[in-house]
């Protein structure tokens, strides 16, 4: 068994307000953010995370939340000083940092590029006032498009924009002008997905008014094709990039890469010396997080995958890109052989649901469409 890439994920829990269509560990700030007291824990809780990985190093970091953007380019730059002091970085290490445009002041993003940030992840989720009003964002169409200019002008050129469809009253037409304006900004990527009512939200307990699913797959189709004529490749289930531009660290995690997290309820998947995998999580809480001390008080819990676990997970993940993965990926990255799957590889091809299998796992367009559908050939 090979040892997979590994990256390295960091949660940053607190944003200004709460949206009511977010399902993430978020926090609404009460004060102020206890930057200096939680780079501390997240620096402290890697040190012992890096006991696991011997000599391995990093190939991406990636700055989550919540809103990292509430830390100052100064904490930042901290952070991933400590960072590199305890693990090796890969040469030409890709480390995004997540912004919302209601959450950044001017200057910070030269600031967060000086820090080493060469990847940005613009959280816009809607370019028309009517729409970030409907989600409770706290920014104005106006503020994004300053934001990504302002992202330029610090002097990135790699930066990725989130934008939703199926909103609260949105048309077609609506959803058209709102992507047809994202695409206008010229990113380098563009996450384009379907606003989903999350158990435990306030649209779930009070769901709004949304597209039914006849026009949700009008926008998607529509979307697709408006992506793809403006040369971006739609390369997995909600990902479009230009060329070159794929996000590598959500590559290592579809490819069944492993991933250290650190930060309030942040999770890992490591192959260990042995061959084991295992999946941990930290403390949800911001300050339970803050409180612990040692990794028996950051670590809320683990689990060991079993040979049906790896065989799903890889699937689950592997198949949500549109080219697929190598084939000798599966054993390399679960240590399970690949005789185990031959049946449900058959069957999937028999359905249509998968390409012939030669040197690749790859879904048809089908298979895209009804990926729950083939999942489920591998967990029976």
């Amino acid at each position: 068994m090979i040892s997979p890439p590994l990256s390295l994920y960091i949660h940053i829990p607190w944003c200004v307000r709460k949206c009511p269509y977010c399902d993430f560990n978020s926090h609404a700030v009460k004060q102020s953010v206890p930057e200096a007291a939680y780079v501390d824990a997240l620096l402290h809780d890697l040190s012992i995370d890096s006991e696991l990985i011997d000599d391995r190093q990093l190939s991406s970091i990636f700055i989550g939340g919540g809103t990292p953007s509430l830390f100052s380019s100064a904490a930042i730059e901290r952070l991933l000083q400590g960072i590199a002091q305890r693990v090796a970085f890969a040469e030409s290490i890709e480390i995004t940092l997540e912004a919302n445009p209601g959450a950044v002041e001017a200057g910070s993003f030269a600031g967060y590029r000086q820090a080493g940030v060469n990847r940005l992840s613009l959280g816009f989720q809607s370019l028309q006032a009517s729409m970030l009003q409907a989600l409770g964002r706290i920014h104005t169409p106006r503020e994004a498009k300053d934001a990504f200019a302002q992202a330029r002008k610090a002097g990135f050129d790699n930066i990725n924009v989130d934008l939703m469809f199926g909103l609260p009253e949105q048309s077609l037409a609506m959803a058209e002008d709102d992507l047809a304006a994202a695409i206008a900004l010229n990113s380098e990527h563009l996450s384009y997905y379907q606003l989903t009512l999350e158990p435990n939200t306030p649209f779930h307990h009070a769901p709004p008014a949304v597209p039914d699913e006849e026009q949700l797959w009008l926008m998607q189709q529509q979307g697709i094709e408006m992506l793809t004529s403006a040369g971006f490749r739609h390369y997995e289930v909600s990902a479009y990039s230009h060329p070159g531009s794929e996000c590598r660290h959500n590559m290592n995690y579809w490819r069944f890469g492993d991933y250290l997290g650190i930060g309030a309820g942040a999770h890992a998947k490591l192959t260990l010396a042995d061959g084991r995998v295992k999946r941990f999580w930290k403390q949800r809480h911001p300050e339970a997080y803050l409180a612990a001390d040692s990794a028996s008080v950051f670590i809320r819990g683990e689990r060991q995958l079993a040979d049906e676990d790896l065989v799903v997970e890889f699937m689950m993940n592997a198949l949500r890109l549109f080219d697929g993965v190598e084939l000798d990926l599966f054993e390399h990255h679960t240590g399970v052989d690949l005789q185990t799957i031959e049946g449900p590889l058959r069957q999937a091809v028999e359905q249509g649901l998968m390409q012939p299998i030669e040197q690749r796992l790859c879904p048809t367009p089908l298979g895209q469409r009804f990926l729950n559908d083939l999942i489920s050939l591998f967990s029976s």
